[in-house]
């Protein structure tokens, strides 16, 4: 993922009816994102609703499921730009049965704006999605108090929420310059693009504002040269009788001609001859750039390998520690045989011990779960068939998660992190399984 200080990628998560989809339809609107006819749409059915405005949560909820149910039951993307910065935006459901829609949206976010409603306060969504969200390593966030003209005393409602939502984050890791809390009202716009005068209590920035003017945090990373091979490319033409290059795309550092490397889980060492692409070669790759690699020396890779600086090579792993998001409705419990997927290799994998189950609501952990349940998470041990290329996902995003696949159906059923991702979240005393 190259991080540009013009682009900021955004997710949205929060409880159902929160207002995520016509926060982002104030968005695209207050932006002039959409078509007039796209707006003229809109108008339409929402009169046809019986509503006197437009309901710009329409221009979001695009499924014919989520118009006649009200809600977002899937990851809907979108794009906007302002004068200063562009903008790629999950729009995420609320509901719990789609929290794994949540781990999907806000994996790659620099930034993920939580929603609570003002008459409702934090709830046990708010606490779910944002321990979800410390685990994966967001680095921003954006608490948008919306609805908070529907309230009697607007000024200690969001003081109370803040306070709350405050002491939350900083016992998941955040500190108080990573959040900014903005008081908004989606339906009419206050604070989004423009400042309320209906909010004399807050003096910081209107939500686009801040969207604007936050530094774009790097991806997380604090390894070298990262290269999961997804394709071994051997076109066999009269124009490259030899050519044999290696597809795939930087997922942290850098590489350029000359560099040595190292291929995992083999330890072969080579050097790289080229970094080509469709226009041509380039004198240097860095993260998130989709490149062909070829290499000086005939070396057996194959898709699943990982080609790695040699000053910061991991050392190939069997068995770890991970934290797991479980995402399916059948529970995980130890001794289960899945498929593990690790960048672009899938391998068989056993689940051993589970170590830990994590309490969102009450930020406490359970010693030896006998399972794990929808929306849970935990810390487990694996074990896979094939060693992974693997670095803790504190010092890399990319290359320190992992999926855990049904291999009946090939249905994901968890997102991991290599390592214990809960040490950095301020546990309480345990309780009792």
């Amino acid at each position: 993922m190259t991080t540009h200080p013009d682009l900021l990628r955004l997710a949205t998560a929060g409880s159902v009816d929160d207002g995520k989809s016509t926060l982002v339809g104030r968005l695209l609107y207050d932006t002039k994102s959409v078509l007039a006819d796209q707006v003229d749409a809109v108008t339409r059915a929402s009169v046809d609703r019986g509503l006197a405005t437009p309901d710009l949560s329409l221009l979001v909820d695009g499924l014919r499921a989520e118009r006649e149910q009200g809600i977002t039951i899937d990851v809907a993307y979108r794009y906007f730009a302002t004068p200063k910065r562009s903008f790629v935006l999950a729009d995420t459901p609320g509901h719990v049965q789609y929290t794994r829609n949540t781990v999907s949206g806000a994996s790659t976010a620099q930034l993920v704006v939580l929603l609570v409603d003002a008459r409702k306060g934090v709830v046990s969504q708010t606490r779910r999605h944002a321990a979800v969200l410390a685990l994966l390593g967001v680095p921003r966030l954006v608490l948008a108090v919306n609805k908070i003209d529907l309230v009697e005393d607007p000024a200690t409602v969001f003081a109370d929420i803040c306070a709350e939502f405050g002491a939350l984050v900083r016992a998941l890791g955040w500190s108080d310059e990573a959040v900014q809390a903005i008081p908004v009202s989606a339906l009419h716009g206050d604070n989004v693009a423009t400042a309320s005068t209906d909010t004399p209590y807050y003096d910081g920035p209107t939500l686009i504002e801040h969207l604007e003017t936050v530094p774009v945090d790097a991806e997380p990373t604090e390894v070298g040269f990262r290269f999961p091979v997804q394709y071994v490319i051997r076109p066999r033409t009269a124009e490259f009788p030899d050519y044999r290059g290696y597809a795939g795309q930087v997922a942290a550092g850098s590489v350029a001609p000359g560099d040595e490397v190292v291929v995992l889980p083999s330890g072969t060492r080579t050097t790289v001859a080229s970094v080509d692409t469709a226009d041509g070669p380039l004198p240097q790759a860095q993260s998130g750039r989709s490149v062909t690699l070829v290499l000086a020396d005939d070396v057996d890779v194959s898709r699943g390998d990982v080609l790695v600086s040699v000053a910061d090579a991991p050392q190939p792993v069997s068995e770890f520690d991970a934290t797991v998001c479980w995402l399916a409705e059948k529970p995980l419990r130890p001794g289960a045989r899945l498929l593990l997927k690790h960048g672009t290799k899938t391998t068989q994998a056993i689940v051993g011990a589970l170590e830990e189950r994590f309490d969102e609501q009450e930020l406490t952990a359970a010693p030896s779960p006998d399972s794990l349940e929808l929306n849970e998470i935990g810390r487990i041990s694996v074990r896979v068939a094939e060693p992974i290329a693997a670095d803790h996902y504190g010092v890399s995003r990319r290359t320190g998660s992992f999926l855990l696949i049904d291999p009946a159906d090939g249905n994901t059923l968890g997102a991991g992190l290599v390592g214990n991702a809960l040490a950095a979240v301020e546990i309480g005393e345990t309780v009792p399984a």
